[in-house]
């Protein structure tokens, strides 16, 4: 038996209509309580009628009765407004801090068994989602708003980390979308390393030689590390020249060249190729985080993340090492990912510091405005019969399958409390 178990009976009301405290006094539940999420009691505000009194208070679930000591429940003041224990088994009589007997519900034989066979059979499941045989049982509505629901929560989920980001920028919008973005050029492989960068190369060095996409050039490849060796070519000689002299002006240091991986990876991803993207951007517009704020939709934002690495990139991958010639442009799979991973969750972020629902909701639009993503994982969805329609309801489906198909949450989410329903 597992506690989220004994919760969901008790929150979806689907215990047996005649229960008894282990007092043999009769329950009515009028209302289950508010679920819980941070430190307290599992079900707060109550309101329940055992015998003859009404009783408005928390509700505490555990597996044992036991467990209430073993949490150390009965020293936490937070418990002092418990009116009602909800137990698998009541194997102990519990008291609160002032030693007054806490009423128990003993559940074992208080719901249809059927439920916890249902139950047992999403846990057990070893598919790749433990619903995968039955999406199609789900009517459209539910999913819909199910993915809508999974969208907010990962974007609050977010927005606690881009504010982690924002005070250490001293609380400037302009430098935490800098971090961000650059952080998440390096996509997957590189991230860590950009992420690196952008901390030791601040975005006030590089705006103040915004005009010159040379110069731009020779502090991000050298505070990167890329510009140590004994070049051939010309022109990584003059950017290693041009940052010795930045280097000293500044008092920058360079990371270790080896913390860039070139393995296993297309070259168009090459972080030297990325720099160079990198660099365009910066040289095209300074601070971006204002324009994308005032961008309308997708597509001027779209336009402003359109750049292309300079000449010497064109056939070249790596420093001294040419190859057939194409221009490097970002390509459209890179800026959907950066438009996802760093412009929507800025805007709705700074949408949701300054109380602006406007912007929270441009954020979600764009996302509307997308794509969806092609993956392996939304392929395994589409196959069940689950086509998405834009990247908001794959960014959701990612997040759920992490966070709840994964771990096995099914009694919390909404597609599994539809399909226990209907077994």
């Amino acid at each position: 038996m597992k506690e989220v178990f004994i919760l969901y009976l008790w929150e979806n009301k689907l215990l047996l209509p005649e229960l008894f405290t282990t007092d043999k006094q009769p329950i009515t539940i009028l209302h289950p309580g508010t679920s819980n999420h941070d430190a307290g009691p599992d079900f707060l505000n109550a309101r329940l009628k055992i015998g003859d009194t009404l009783w408005a208070g928390n509700v505490e679930i555990h597996v044992n009765a036991s467990d209430w000591y073993k949490h150390r429940h009965d020293t936490d003041k937070a418990y002092d407004n418990v009116v009602l224990h909800v137990v698998y088994e009541a194997d102990k009589q519990i008291y609160d801090g002032t030693q007054k007997a806490i009423p128990t519900l003993e559940i074992k034989n208080a719901f249809d068994t059927s439920i916890l066979l249902r139950y047992r059979s999403f846990i057990d499941s070893r598919r790749w989602i433990a619903c995968e045989a039955m999406l199609d049982k789900v009517q459209r509505f539910t999913w819909l708003s199910w993915l809508d629901r999974l969208i907010a929560e990962r974007l609050e989920i977010k927005t606690e980390l881009i504010f982690d980001f924002l005070k250490a920028s001293a609380n400037d919008w302009e430098d935490c979308f800098y971090q961000l973005l650059v952080k998440n050029f390096g996509f997957k492989v590189n991230q860590q390393a950009f992420e690196q960068l952008a901390r030791m190369l601040p975005l006030k060095i590089l705006l103040k030689h915004r005009d010159q996409l040379f110069q731009l050039e020779a502090l991000l490849y050298g505070v990167a590390g890329l510009l140590e060796a004994d070049f051939k070519d010309d022109y990584p000689k003059r950017l290693q020249k041009e940052f010795q002299f930045l280097a000293k002006k500044y008092q920058l240091k360079a990371m270790n060249a080896s913390q860039w991986r070139f393995m296993r990876m297309r070259p168009v991803n090459f972080p030297t190729i990325r720099i160079a993207q990198l660099a365009a951007l910066t040289h095209k517009h300074g601070n971006l985080f204002s324009k994308i704020r005032f961008a309308e939709n997708s597509a001027q934002i779209t336009q402003l993340l359109k750049v292309e690495a300079s000449a010497y990139w064109n056939n070249h991958f790596q420093f001294d090492k040419e190859s057939a010639g194409k221009t490097k442009k970002l390509g459209d799979d890179a800026i959907q990912l950066i438009l996802i991973n760093t412009v929507v969750q800025s805007i709705f972020a700074y949408g949701k510091l300054h109380e602006d629902v406007t912007m929270q909701e441009k954020a979600l639009l764009l996302l509307e405005e997308l794509e969806p993503e092609n993956n392996s994982l939304i392929h395994k969805f589409e196959s069940a019969g689950l086509i998405p329609a834009n990247a908001l309801h794959t960014q959701s489906l990612i997040y759920m399958h992490q966070n709840y198909c994964k771990p096995k949450r099914c009694l919390e989410c909404r597609v599994g409390h539809v399909l226990m329903k209907s077994f």
